[in-house]
């Protein structure tokens, strides 16, 4: 048995219904499967030994299902991750494309004929 910390009540409220008188005061306990069973064990009743194994079956499938969750978003973050990786390589092919479609500015001339003045004649 164990105390619950306040994260997990906080999730275990948000699941349940809470009565109109503020619910529990206190963090509550609960069981492990060991816990589960252990106190089963306790009754020797027939219907005692079969809720037990109904407990422990209860517990083996929630423990896969938690697996089988785990599992499953780590397969959706790999690609995830992957696309992240493509998006920034396309962001930068098309920074260089538009880079590349820009018109180049024209330089700036002075309107008109330069005069040569040193009085040299130009070769040709």
């Amino acid at each position: 048995m164990f105390l619950l910390t306040d994260e997990e009540f906080k999730n275990l409220i948000s699941q349940s219904v809470i009565s109109r008188w503020g619910g529990r005061r206190k963090l509550p306990l609960a069981f492990t499967e060991h816990g589960a069973i252990m106190a089963a064990s306790v009754l020797n009743s027939d219907r005692a030994v079969e809720m037990s194994v109904y407990v422990v079956r209860a517990f083996v499938q929630l423990r896969a299902v938690v697996l089988d969750h785990k599992a499953l978003a780590d397969k959706l973050a790999s690609p995830e991750r992957r696309v992240s990786h493509h998006d920034n390589s396309l962001a930068e092919v098309i920074d260089a494309i538009r880079a590349l479609m820009a018109q180049p500015k024209p330089a700036n001339r002075p309107i008109g004929f330069t005069a040569d003045v040193t009085g040299i004649p130009a070769k040709r």
